[in-house]
């Protein structure tokens, strides 16, 4: 049977109303995701905490909590870091294919 059609990101309860604090749940996506994300929204000094996790192991969505400074909004954090995270694996993609075509990786052969 096919999963219902849902939104990708949800807002979740409790969020304050200028969304400085906020609880976003991402469906389809694991600790994979997770943990990267969260990555880069630490990496912004205008976030105070940023944690995820996923909520039960045969549920395919995470939660990631992220809280704000000045009252600045966790979405738009969010949107950068996921603009900025997308900018890194392509940026990790293009050095990839680059070091494949001039032939420039370690090659391992494994004895037998």
């Amino acid at each position: 049977m096919a999963e219902p059609s849902r939104p990708k990101i949800i807002i979740m309860k409790g969020a304050t109303d200028n969304l400085s604090a906020a609880t976003y749940q991402i469906y389809g996506e694991s600790h994979t995701i997770g943990n990267s994300l969260r990555w880069m929204l630490m990496k912004n000094p205008k976030v105070e905490f940023c944690g995820y996790s996923v909520p039960h192991p045969s549920e395919p969505t995470i939660q990631i909590r992220i809280q704000m400074y000045d009252d600045l909004s966790s979405l738009e954090a969010l949107i950068k870091a996921l603009s900025d995270l997308d900018d890194l694996c392509v940026s990790i993609e293009n050095k990839y294919e680059t070091t494949l075509q001039h032939d420039d990786y370690y090659r391992f052969e494994e004895k037998s």
